[in-house]
This record gives structure tokens, sequence and C-alpha cells, in this order.
């Protein structure tokens, strides 16, 4: 227990001497970010500083690793690192982790997800950068990494080999191969232009537009150049394409496509143009946004990026690839005048070839009417057989009306008054016959049915509840007028209504048969008294009559 103490205590006491030695040589200001010379090594302490060393306050770990922040921070505060990057991981959060490393040794580096956002070159294993940024501790693992803020491929092999490495991903996927070219249109009504407002190029397309065949030209302005570029690039394209479509005639005149039509019309084709410049000032028509964007594109696009030996991978997703943003205003409409003059030339051919169909028309009627006889001896008998015919249609006519006259007069002579007397006279005789068959009919019909009606009504009156009662029975309703078919619907007391035959019948009231015999009994016993009784209380009490009584009959 004694020797773990003193070696707890010499344990504390080195710590603190350490701490205190780290202290000392910590800087005050920041110094250049120039390589200082290794400090000298530390002379192994006496045994007389033994003893001071335990008087000195002893750093925290948490003291000791911000000290070390602070000086590795105000030493290296902005630094700018070459270096090949080695393993990357990309965190859900959006943070990139890296390391750059050359032949001696290896710096581990973060990307924020904000800065991640905007690099314009994405970090790739393999790729040989240079990273801007500053140097910072990471307590918890007792290390040191760069903050990355901006980083470029250094120099122009590493852009080729990321150019040449993502144009062989692209073309894997697809977005390069010819089946996907869309054909231009011969005259597009509207022309969409991506390109910078300010800039030369757009000057000398609506120039070259206007000298070939004017259109109707839409801008939409974005950087060319920069690390914005491809997303505005990318955005011009999806904007252009989520124009509504143009409507047939049809739909036009509905109200409806009226009301929703946009007042901007959609391109029929799109160029997307830019002036000549080095690797790095086209590398925004290199990314995966622009040519990914372009190939789903519905719009025909013209890519017309730099000179003619310029090539970017926006080229090979495009539909047609222009040398010179003037190139490819002349592949986007043709020239007006030769159209007119193409037009021009098929006209007269067309005008001659008609000429010559009708000469040789006419040529050819004129042999074939050669061969035909005259005119008057074709017509010399069809005339002489229409004058016959006309002497002989009067004579028709004339005998017609003789004819339908005659007829009219027999039918005359028949209409007489004694005749239509006649008639109305035998048409009342039948009418008096008719009238006395329908009254004997309906003698008939009337006996029939009112035999047929007394024997229904005799049946009526067997099934009727009238007859029953004529025989001897009664009807008993309760004091409700429902009619009462068993003894347990009539309690004792309650009043019931008995009928007879005849529609006669009284109101009587319900009595238990047992008490009205006993009843009865009491009766006939007083009426056995001595008639001395009878007669004291004859005397005494007047003569009273018997009350009448309901109910007896049961």
């Amino acid at each position: 227990m004694a020797k773990q103490t003193a070696k707890s205590k010499s344990a504390k006491s080195t710590g603190t001497s350490s701490a205190q030695t780290a202290r000392a040589e910590l800087p005050l200001s920041p110094a250049p970010s120039v390589p200082s010379t290794p400090p000298a090594p530390a002379t192994p302490p006496t045994p007389n500083d033994n003893q001071n060393k335990d008087n000195v306050v002893a750093f925290s770990v948490s003291e000791l690793a911000q000290s070390i922040k602070q000086a590795v921070e105000g030493r290296f505060g902005h630094v700018r690192v070459r270096g090949e990057i080695g393993r990357v991981t990309k965190a859900s959060s959006g943070h990139i982790y890296l390391g750059l490393k050359d032949d001696k040794a290896v710096l581990e580096a973060v990307i924020w997800r904000g800065m991640a956002q905007q690099l314009a070159v994405p970090p790739q294993e393999g790729l040989e950068v240079i990273c801007t940024g500053r140097v910072t501790t990471y307590a918890p693992q007792s290390r040191y990494q760069l903050v990355i803020e901006h980083i470029e491929p250094a120099g122009i092999g590493a852009l080729m080999a990321l150019l040449e490495a993502r144009k062989q991903q692209l073309e894997a996927e697809g977005l390069f191969a010819a089946e996907r070219k869309k054909p231009l249109p011969f005259l597009p009504e509207t022309i969409g232009v991506i390109t910078s407002p300010s800039g030369a190029v757009i000057r000398d397309i609506l120039h070259r537009l206007a000298d070939r065949f004017p259109r109707h030209v839409l801008v939409w302005p974005v950087r060319v150049q920069g690390k914005n570029c491809a997303e505005e690039v990318a955005r011009a394209i999806a904007g252009f394409n989520a124009l509504p479509a143009k409507t047939t005639e049809a739909a036009k005149t509905t109200e409806a496509a009226k009301t929703t039509a946009s007042k901007i019309p959609r391109p029929d084709i799109l160029i997307i143009a830019r002036g000549g410049g080095s690797l790095e000032d086209l590398w925004g028509f290199n990314e995966e946004i622009v040519v990914r964007t372009a190939a789903q594109s519905d719009i025909p696009i013209i890519s017309a990026i730099g000179h003619e030996t310029d090539t970017v991978l926006l080229d090979f997703a495009a539909d047609r690839r222009a040398p010179t943003p003037t190139a490819a205003a002349e592949m986007a409409v043709p020239v007006r005048a030769d159209l007119q003059a193409k037009i021009m030339e098929l006209q007269n051919r067309q005008y001659h070839g008609q000429m010559r169909l009708l000469a040789s028309l006419r040529d050819g009627l004129t042999g074939l009417s050669r061969g035909l006889p005259r005119l008057d001896n074709i017509l010399a008998l069809p005339n002489q057989r229409l004058d016959h015919a006309t002497i002989g249609l009067q004579r028709g006519l004339a005998q017609n009306l003789q004819s339908h006259a005659t007829h009219m007069a027999h039918v005359c002579e028949g209409f007489s008054v004694r005749s239509i007397y006649r008639a109305i006279k035998q048409k009342s005789a039948r009418m008096g016959e008719l009238q006395k068959r329908a009254g004997r009919s309906l003698h008939v019909f009337a006996d029939a049915k009112r035999v047929a009606l007394h024997a229904v009504g005799r049946q009526l009156d067997l099934l009727s509840h009238e007859s029953v009662l004529a025989r001897g029975f009664a009807l008993v309703k309760n004091a409700h007028g429902q009619l009462v078919r068993y003894a347990n619907q009539a309690p004792v007391n309650s009043l019931v209504q008995v009928q007879f035959a005849n529609q006669q019948g009284f109101v009587a009231r319900v009595e238990n048969a047992a008490q009205m015999a006993k009843t009865d009994s009491i009766k006939q016993a007083q009426k056995r008294k001595p008639t001395t009784q009878k007669s004291a209380k004859h005397e005494e009490k007047p003569e009273e009559k018997p009350k009448e009584r309901q109910g007896d009959l049961f």
C-alpha cells in the first residue's frame, strides 16, 4: 500500500511538471505559418527540482486540451495544403470527413455541411487537390484536423482525370446514348437561349437569327462560370421544360384552355451557349446536375460551349453540339431567303408542269374530237323524236281532259237530294235497330249482375256475425270496445257490453260465480225467518223497492 501511494505521488508530480512546462511553452501571440525548429529535449530533473514541482498547481485535461487548441489555431490560422485525397466518408448530417496524404504523412480533414454544398469540385478518393482552411484540434480524440473551406484540383491533370472518370460514369448510365437524342424541329416558333445576358454570345445569336430567319427568342440569364453556374443552368433547363406545352387548335377554342394557357410560350428548342475559356472556366458545364438535367429534357437542346476545340460533358448529353454559338443559331433555323427561293422555284415548276399537262390534255382532246361525227348529224334523230313526242303529247292531253270531264258529269248526276235522303233514312233505320239491340243487351247484362249480387249478399249474410247472434249467441265487448273471447279478458268488477240480435244489448258488471252463490243463499235464509220479525220490521221501516242489480247473468 505504501508503494502504491508513492507511485501515485510521483505520477502526480510528473503530470504537474509536464503541464507547467506545456503552459510555459505556449505562445502568447499568433506566429507566422513557418515551421519552427523542434525544441531541445528537456533535461532530467534533479532531486531538488522534484521538491519544487510538488507545489505547482495541476492542469485539468480539458484545460490542457484548450491550451493546445489555442496554440495550434493561433499558429496555423489559415493554411493551404496540397495532397492526395484518401478515404472519403459522408455522414448522415451532411458533413464530409476525409484524409489528405502524401508519401510520408496523413492529415485528417473535415468539410462542414454548409461548405460541402457550395464546393465546385466534390472530393473523390485518389484526386490530388489543394485545400484551403484552418487547422484545429479535436479534444475527445486528442488529434488535430484541417477544416476545409475551399478545395480545388491540383493542376490540369487532376481536372482531366476527374472529367474522364465522370464521363465514363455517365456514359455507363446511358446518358450519352444515341437513341436518346431528339431530332431538331425544322422551323421552331420559339427559341430558348440559356446564357449570360451581358456577354457577346447572346448578341451573336440574336444577330445570326435575325439574318437567317427571325424567331421569337426567350433568354434565361445565368452565370456561365463560377460555383453557382451549374445550379443556374440546370434550373434554367428545368424551368423551360416546366412551361405548359402548346395546346391544339380545338383546345384553344374552349374557355378552359383560355383561362389556363400560360402567357409565356414554351420553346421548341433550347440553346445553351458560352464563349471560350479554360477548363476551369468551363467546369460548370461538366457538373452532373447539368448533364442529368439536359438528358431528361423534353425539349431538344443544342450545346454551344466554348470554341470548336473545347469539349464539355454537356456536349455529349445534348441532342446536337455546335462548335460555336453562331453555329448553334444556324442549326436552329434555316435561311429564310433560301426557303423563299426554294418555294418560288417549286411554284414555277408546279405552274409549268400544270401548263404542260393542260396542253397535253388539250391536244389529246382535239385529236379525239376529229374522229367524232358532226353535231348536227348527232342531234338530227333526237330532234325528230322530240317533235313527234310533242305532237302526241298535245293530243293525249286533249283526250285525257275530255275523259275526265265525262267522268265528272256521271259523278255529278249521282249527287241528287233524293239519293241523299234515301241514304239518311237507311242509316237512321240502321241506327234504331242498333239502339234496340243495345238496350236488350244492357238489360240482360244488368239482370245477370243483379242475380250475382243477390247471391253474394246471401253469402255475406250467412257469414255475418248478426246471423250468429240470431241463433242465440251474444257478442261481448269490454269498456274499450274490444271483443272478449276468453274469461280472463274480462276481470271481476269490470263493465262489459253484451249485444244480442237486432242490435239489442245492455251493460253488465262481471262478478265471481262463487260469491254470487253465497249471496243467494243468504237471501234465502233471510226469507225463512218468522213473519213477525218481518212485520215488525215492516212497521218500523217503510217498504223499500229492491234495487236493480246488473250482472246477475254472470
